[in-house]
């Protein structure tokens, strides 16, 4: 076995004979040899795979010999992928077009027949080329990133949506004050993440920041918990121990979830909100503290107070100002900023060599609700990028309708007006949809091939 078994290489030729021989050939050194003898699916097949080496016909049926068809889509490669290693093949040993070849972006030329040993050492030398190519893009995509971050206030948070843009519009205001900060949002929209942003950017960015999620803490702990309490208090009290408001001092508490937070212990937490001190349970001595408070919560809190559920002295308290994070659909713009993120992250976690997400999964996911918000798409990226067999996920890799809201039905077929094209639009999506994007079943299901499918797949933006 070869040891560039890891490569992917794709072989664009209308030779069909030639496609079966070189393939049975590569496919014992490479990882993974694609073919195809229509170059116009060159931009679907370079969208959905991130190839190391594309061999590239010069001449196809529309142009004999002169070889300007092959210069053409070598101009198409180059421009989707600057990055692109490009091998071109022709069965007429022109010098000179080689040397054109060359100096217009190709890596390298070989002629038809060729000697199968000759044919490994060029595209192991190419293989090699596209391996450099690819760590100087590294190289230059840290740089600018580091160069980006200088001068972003809020690297931290990902997104920049215009819905974003106005949550750092107020952080920015809010942050250098002592001001308490109340952040509303659905379930996984990141509202500790805007704490600690708050906390890293105000003049107690050096001191502590320390959470309490109030929706997991009983009754009887409460005060302990929050207040700390003396050695002998109760029963398991070993030890004289510093609450949370005390171990904040000088720094920030966030208080997350508070809307669980029952009526008694809201009048307790409201007192030492008022007179920024603290007994511990089974001491009388009162202990000052000052923080910075930010709390949160996923609850409807103005109307809980109108319910008498929630003490509206205590929300005066706690949101001076006012932060409402949008949940992910509102902030579509965001969501392929974030699954890269999440791409990159847990490829590198678990060692695998996945590059990003395909047109028509980050389409499929543009469509998609997100009920479960940011943590829901994380955690599906987490779940793709450990299950996935590609180094570009794909539809199926991602189960979105099994882990959320289903996603919007498909318009339905009107018999009344029949159009060949709207019917063809609307068959293909029911097939993709049935079988979660996977090309190949939905191919099966139409009575398609792959290539015809893709066709199709382009000419309706599906």
């Amino acid at each position: 076995m070869s040891e560039y078994k890891s490569g992917k290489i794709l072989i664009i030729d209308d030779n069909e004979d030639l496609l079966k021989a070189a393939k049975i050939f590569l496919k014992r050194h490479f990882a993974q040899v694609d073919t195809e003898t229509n170059p116009d699916l060159l931009p679907i097949l370079t969208h959905n795979e991130n190839y190391d080496v594309i061999m590239l016909d010069m001449n196809f049926t529309k142009d004999v010999s002169s070889g300007q068809e092959g210069f053409y889509w070598l101009d198409r490669i180059l421009e989707l992928d600057p990055s692109a290693v490009v091998v071109l093949i022709t069965a007429y040993g022109d010098v000179n077009l080689a040397v054109r070849a060359i100096k217009e972006g190709a890596t390298d030329f070989v002629l038809k027949p060729w000697e199968n040993e000759r044919l490994l050492a060029t595209l192991n030398s190419a293989l090699k080329l596209r391996q450099k190519k690819l760590e100087v893009d590294l190289l230059k995509d840290q740089k600018q990133t580091l160069e980006q971050d200088m001068d972003r206030k809020f690297t931290e948070i990902i997104g920049q949506s215009p819905a974003m843009q106005k949550v750092y519009e107020t952080i920015e205001r809010v942050a250098a004050t002592d001001a308490n900060v109340l952040i509303l949002g659905e379930n996984g929209t990141g509202k500790e993440l805007i704490a600690r942003a708050i906390h890293r950017h105000s003049r107690r960015s050096k001191e502590a920041f320390v959470g309490v999620d109030l929706g997991s803490i009983t009754q009887t702990l409460f005060e302990s918990e929050l207040f700390g309490h003396k050695k002998g208090s109760f029963t398991d009290a070993k030890d004289d121990r510093a609450g949370r408001f005390e171990q904040a001092h000088k720094g920030t508490l966030f208080l997350d979830e508070i809307g669980n937070l029952p009526l008694p212990l809201q009048a307790k937490l409201l007192a030492v909100l008022q007179n920024r001190q603290v007994t511990r349970v089974g001491a009388n001595r009162a202990v000052e503290v000052n923080i910075r408070l930010i709390s949160a919560t996923n609850m409807p809190i103005h109307n809980m107070v109108y319910d008498n559920t929630f003490r509206q002295d205590l929300l005066y308290r706690i949101n001076t100002i006012e932060i409402n994070l949008p949940p992910l659909r509102e902030r579509a713009d965001d969501i392929i900023l974030l699954a890269n993120h999440f791409i990159t992250f847990y490829s590198k976690k678990y060692n695998k060599d996945i590059r990003k997400a395909s047109e028509p999964l980050l389409k499929r996911m543009m469509k998609y609700h997100w009920p479960g918000n940011i943590r829901e798409l994380q955690h599906s990226i987490e779940r793709a990028v450990i299950m996935s067999n590609h180094n570009v996920l794909q539809p199926e890799d991602l189960f979105l309708q099994k882990m959320g809201q289903p996603e919007k039905q498909e318009e339905s077929v009107s018999l009344d007006h029949l159009n060949i094209e709207d019917v063809e639009r609307i068959l293909i999506r029911k097939a993709l949809q049935k079988h979660n994007g996977h090309i190949t079943r939905a191919a099966e299901e139409l009575g398609l091939t792959r290539s015809s499918l893709y066709r199709r797949l382009e000419k309706y933006g599906l």
